[in-house]
């Protein structure tokens, strides 16, 4: 036994050393794309009102939802998130709906615009399902 695992230890560093002619490294082939059709914006944005619309969602699907989203390099569009927030108000989960509000202002990072414009989008929205902003409960 010692002496197959010493015989295919010795294949396999013969094979180190010997000059692979004709091939590539692994990484020059690697294709980092899915392969997927593009999806333009408007198309991206529908498809998440779409997943917070669902009559039928539930608290996990929400958070996933949101986690899913909030690890996008953007910030979402204010109707992605009114969308969100009402899910939140069908769900009656309110402390759900302040984080969202809370990561959207994280996400924000240094645009200091950002956060206020969407903000001014979401006012309707939010004081039709009644939901305070962080810094109207002061946790900012």
């Amino acid at each position: 036994m010692f002496r197959a695992a010493v015989r295919l230890s010795v294949s396999g560093a013969r094979s180190l050393t010997r000059p692979q002619l004709g091939r590539t490294a692994p990484l020059a082939q690697r294709c980092y794309s899915h392969g997927g059709k593009l999806e333009s914006d408007e198309e991206f944005d529908a498809r998440w009102v779409i997943y917070f619309n669902k009559a039928d969602i539930d608290a996990w699907e929400l958070r996933k939802g949101m986690n899913t989203l909030i690890g996008y390099d953007l910030v979402p569009e204010p109707k992605i998130l009114e969308a969100a927030l009402r899910a939140c108000r069908r769900l009656n989960d309110l402390a759900s709906a302040i984080r969202i509000l809370e990561a959207v202002k994280d996400k924000s990072g240094p645009h200091k615009k950002i956060y206020p414009y969407l903000i001014q989008e979401l006012r309707p929205t939010l004081d039709e399902l009644g939901i305070s902003t962080p810094e109207e409960l002061g946790m900012d």
